[in-house]
């Protein structure tokens, strides 16, 4: 699994809050923003750690979100790694909609929507929906379809999937069966950098092991900064 580089909205949504802005200047919708310059770069330094692999780990499919911060990450990191192998783009693997509370840092959210704020602290994190939105539990069930298709339509077959960091982290609380406090402590703990790799690996009926989780030493190696942008702080993810 690899998390998408560096967008344009992760870089507005850092600058919102350092400034204590309400507003996050975003230069398009959510589904449209694309990466950096050093995003871009993050993508091809993937695509270099995954050319380094043996056959036998190699994927065999590449299958991403639609949004385009996921598919320029996708195409950039085939491309580098020089694998002529399909991409699939699933809308299930899309960022959380955050509906009312999109384009909002955690102060606008505070100062506009003061109710969602009530909520979400009485809720929790993983259940709140915000009005029009998705909590991270609704993100969970569309990934629960997505995961019993990826077993119909790609049984045997090694995957790549490109996506965002809360789905790169339901993924992985899905297949290990963690409950809703592992899954906060595991996102508060390690939260996904950009362009970081992460694998699972299936073991038949014995279940899911993590061989690793948010690598990013090809980052380091390619001497590019390593960059965390959670997204779950009301910005981009």
């Amino acid at each position: 699994m690899l998390r998408h580089g560096e967008s344009e909205g992760n870089v507005a949504a850092a600058e919102a809050h350092a400034a204590g802005s309400h507003v996050i200047a975003v230069p398009a919708r959510d589904a449209d923003v694309v990466l950096t310059q050093l995003g871009r770069d993050q993508a091809a330094a993937a695509g270099s750690a995954l050319a380094e692999l043996p056959p036998t780990d190699a994927p065999e499919v590449v299958l991403a979100s639609p949004y385009v911060r996921a598919l320029e990450t996708a195409q950039i990191a085939r491309s580098t790694a020089g694998l002529d192998i399909p991409l699939v783009v699933d809308e299930r693997l899309r960022d959380r909609e955050l509906g009312v509370l999109d384009r909002l840092t955690t102060a606008g959210v505070a100062a506009r929507h003061p109710e969602e704020a009530e909520r979400r602290r009485w809720q929790g994190k993983y259940y709140h929906r915000p009005a029009g939105g998705e909590s991270w539990a609704d993100v969970s069930l569309r990934l629960r379809s997505w995961m019993a298709d990826l077993r119909h339509g790609f049984e045997g077959k090694r995957v790549m999937v490109v996506s965002h960091d809360v789905v790169v982290t339901l993924i992985r609380a899905l297949c290990e069966g963690l409950d809703e406090a592992t899954i906060l402590e595991l996102a508060r703990t390690t939260p996904l950098r950009n362009a970081s790799l992460s694998r699972l690996v299936r073991h038949g009926g014995a279940g899911w092991s993590v061989a690793t989780y948010d690598e990013v030493e090809h980052l380091s190696r390619a001497g590019l900064e390593v960059t965390e942008h959670r997204g779950e702080r009301h910005e981009r993810g």
